[in-house]
């Protein structure tokens, strides 16, 4: 992939690691550019705005080689898309140090390179398109897959509202390894933002077993269940806590379905974070099934966190 990448405004350091989002001009990319450029400046770091252009292959016969005209129209239009993000971003954030790169070639291929040095990648996406039943884009299901750092899925219907802008961070939490590495992000995020850290643990019927096979679940079995995640919980955040003593958190064990438990806890949240698969899900997994549904209800912004982002 032939990139040109822009000269990044001084202004923004090669040493701190910057907010990279993903911009088409879409409705749902100018909502990921607001959502990013607030992230960015309470975060204290720089914005790089990201856009990439393929030459069409219709215009050209297979084996010709594309006037430079065409190039150069292509490279004027993507940089309209980037200028007007730019000025999106400037409203949300106006001292924010904003750069941009333009590739020619696969957005994706440009987003999973970007991704091996940057904090986070946020991308807007459609949500449900129509009668295709396409939740995710391909390019936004391949990042969130496949990135090196956590990525961010901004719906066009996510509006980031005053008040949620001002909302928890809310984080899946089901014990696993990835799902650790998702609690620590969210406890940077909570206190990147001065935000309150809702922790959700989650556990279903067929979890609790009976003493004896056959018999019904007492109500007194439940509750030590839930005495007994309590204390999990309260064991697996403690560290954390001690390491971000600011954040206030609050724990919700219930028994319930995760991807309805999480989609009720964050009404209101200004981000849903969650591991990219959990406990259940197959070591080669790319995206759990609890994820893959949350991308499509979450009410707010979500973060998929994989084992090494």
């Amino acid at each position: 992939m032939s990139s040109e990448t822009d000269a990044v405004q001084d202004s923004v350091s090669h040493d701190v690691k910057d907010v990279v989002v993903a911009v088409d001009g879409s409705p749902a990319s100018d909502n990921a550019v607001r959502w990013a450029a607030n992230t960015a400046m309470k975060r204290d770091v720089p914005l790089r705005l990201a856009s990439s252009y393929t030459m069409p292959q219709f215009l050209y016969a297979e084996g010709m080689v594309p006037p430079q005209e065409l190039y150069d129209d292509l490279q004027r239009e993507t940089m309209r898309k980037i200028d007007a993000a730019r000025a999106l971003a400037v409203e949300v954030a106006p001292n924010l140090a904003i750069g941009h790169a333009v590739a020619e070639g696969s957005p994706i291929d440009m987003l999973l390179e970007m991704s091996r040095d940057s904090g986070m990648i946020v991308m807007g996406s459609r949500g449900l398109g129509g009668l295709s039943g396409m939740v995710l884009g391909s390019v936004s299901g391949a990042v969130v897959s496949h990135a090196n750092c956590p990525v961010v899925v901004v719906r066009e219907d996510n509006n980031v509202t005053e008040e949620t802008k001002y909302g928890p961070i809310v984080v899946g939490i089901d014990g696993s390894e990835v799902s650790r590495r998702a609690t620590e992000v969210a406890f940077e995020e909570a206190q990147a933002r001065g935000a309150e850290l809702i922790a959700v643990h989650t556990w279903i019927d067929t979890q609790v077993q009976a003493p004896g096979a056959g018999f019904a679940v007492s109500e007194d079995r439940w509750k030590e269940a839930h005495d007994e995640k309590s204390e999990l919980l309260e064991n697996y955040l403690s560290e954390l806590g001690r390491t971000y003593p600011d954040v206030q958190v609050k724990k919700v064990v219930t028994r319930d379905r995760p991807v309805r438990a999480l989609t009720e806890a964050a009404q209101g949240a200004q981000l849903l974070i969650t591991g990219s698969h959990g406990r259940g899900g197959f070591k080669g997994m790319l995206l759990g099934s609890t994820s893959r549904a949350l991308l499509q209800s979450a009410p707010c912004p979500m973060m998929v966190v994989r084992p090494q982002s």
